[in-house]
């Protein structure tokens, strides 16, 4: 015993730590092979995967709604075809708002580049010399390339992958939303099913507490940000309107898009509009303005406003969400980061009630009273 408390080596002191190092091993090497194959099961049935999750994450939202419409004698049948109703209304209006102008950007792409290249060549030499380097790459590309690529570079590819994506991305929809009208419309039966799968009492009443919870914080979430989105989007395109900005309210949709993904989703629509400024205008001042313009507005909006009316118990890890985005965004693409935050907000309501798991709560949730 005094050989194995001060840590020196014998045989039977080596004999243990290789049993111990050879259990410990194997367990590690099943998580990360469960790991793996869960990431590659996600990348390979994305396409079915995907409806399903915005589905469930959608009902999660709505239930509340529907449960306290059931309560005052609405069918659930009736606030379900009302709630798949206004988000086919939705996307109506935002298709409409954004798909004239779009297409016109989309097919003064190539005048577009050349005059954000001749703005801001002006600026500096090296900006110049960049823009001359990357023209002689492509050049260069062109001229070597093989067959089957010079095949791809004569035909329009942006219009292409536009007319292989866009029947794909309608079927998803309508699967995600007539899913969802089955999930509002068969009421609490699923999760009256699934309590009845747990054995004691203590266990279904934990789940349905979990459950509650998870769908009562989500939907104040993500209507709350949904919220505050509409009105960072008409406050966006109003000042771009009063600054005389073009096609204001394809901005101000942008926004209202894009702010469902933090960090990176400002990034874009403030891009994307600056980008039509400077080409808008003769110089880059007015371009500078309209940045400093969605600045101001972004910075008001994720300091003060979003913070307030998240509140403290909501709100998560700045780097945790930074890498789930990330993650969704390499796994998912564009759903990827719409879904990332949502899912860390299910795992982490989760957490709380789990007390196995409230490390792992710990690491994703921003508040300072742990």
């Amino acid at each position: 015993m005094d050989h194995l408390r001060h840590g020196e080596r014998t045989p039977e002191n080596e004999a243990k730590a290789m049993s111990a190092f050879g259990t410990v091993l194997p367990r590690w090497t099943a998580i990360a092979l469960f790991i793996y194959a869960s990431i590659l099961f996600l990348s390979f049935a994305r396409e079915f995967l995907v409806p399903i999750v915005l589905s469930f994450l959608l009902a999660l939202v709505f239930s509340p709604i529907r449960r306290f419409l059931d309560e005052r004698g609405v069918p659930s049948v009736a606030t379900s075809l009302i709630i798949v109703g206004a988000l086919i209304a939705a996307l109506a209006i935002i298709l409409g708002a954004i798909i004239v102008p779009v297409s016109g950007y989309v097919e003064s792409l190539p005048r577009i580049e050349q005059a954000i290249q001749e703005k801001l060549a002006g600026m500096s030499q090296a900006l110049s010399g960049l823009f001359e380097a990357s023209r002689r790459l492509t050049d260069f590309l062109r001229s070597h390339a093989a067959n089957v690529q010079q095949v791809e570079l004569r035909g329009n590819g942006l219009i292409t992958s536009a007319a292989l994506f866009v029947p794909a991305l309608i079927a998803q929809t309508l699967f995600t939303l007539v899913l969802l009208l089955f999930l509002l419309a068969s009421g609490d039966i699923l999760h009256e099913r699934l309590v009845e799968i747990l054995p004691t009492v203590q266990d279904k009443n934990r789940a349905v507490e979990i459950s509650h919870d998870i769908e009562r914080k989500l939907s104040r979430y993500l209507l709350t940000i949904t919220t505050i989105n509409v009105c960072l989007g008409g406050v966006i395109a109003a000042l771009l309107w009063l600054s005389g900005m073009p096609n204001p309210l394809l901005f101000g949709v942008l926004a209202f898009i894009c702010n469902f993904v933090p960090y990176l989703g400002p990034l874009v629509s403030m891009t994307a509009a600056c980008a039509v400024a400077l080409i808008s205008s003769s110089g880059v001042g007015f371009a500078v303005a309209i940045a400093s313009l969605y600045l101001l507005v972004m910075t008001i909006e994720g300091q003060i406003i979003t913070p307030y009316f998240i509140g403290r118990r909501l709100r998560l890890n700045t780097v945790v969400v930074f890498v789930a985005i990330s993650f969704w965004a390499w796994l998912w693409s564009i759903v990827g980061m719409l879904v990332a935050v949502p899912l860390l907000v299910t795992v982490s309501v989760f957490c709380e009630h789990v007390e196995s798991l409230r490390g792992l709560g710990n690491l994703l949730s921003a508040r300072n009273d742990r």
